[in-house]
């Protein structure tokens, strides 16, 4: 059981009808994603081609500042807001596809550019599985 997991089960009020494991899974591909988004604009910096890979670096720092925002905001249930937590979810399936779509560009040449993009496409479903099951 994940730590994520261990956290929402141990809530001690009601989740106010959100889908535990939708949640559950949203969190979890947020905080994936901004570890992966994190490490591949680390690994563009690298890259003997790094100027070629600009906007990659700043769509991989903004995606993983959405992320990390997002799995915190998710991770936060007093006081719930089910209009924030949408807008919130928008914008990370938003930074998420954009992304993606910018490393599958690389993903050919470099590796974690690979990596990262099947993270953000992880991280963009599950967040509009989250979304579809707010209602």
């Amino acid at each position: 059981m994940t730590v994520a997991a261990q956290m929402l089960d141990t809530y001690p009020k009601d989740l106010g009808g959100v889908d535990k494991d939708n949640l559950r899974a949203c969190i979890e591909a947020c905080i994936e994603c901004a570890q992966a988004c994190t490490a591949c604009a680390d690994a563009c910096l690298s890259e003997d081609m790094v100027a070629d890979l600009s906007k990659c670096i700043r769509t991989n720092l903004d995606c993983a500042d959405v992320c990390d925002a997002t799995g915190r905001v998710l991770s936060r249930h007093t006081g719930y807001d089910a209009n924030l937590t949408r807008a919130v979810l928008e914008a990370c399936a938003a930074a998420c596809k954009a992304c993606g779509d910018e490393c599958e560009q690389h993903a050919s040449m470099h590796e974690h550019c690979r990596v990262c993009a099947e993270a953000c496409r992880r991280c963009e479903q599950a967040c509009r599985d989250l979304i579809a099951s707010l209602g």
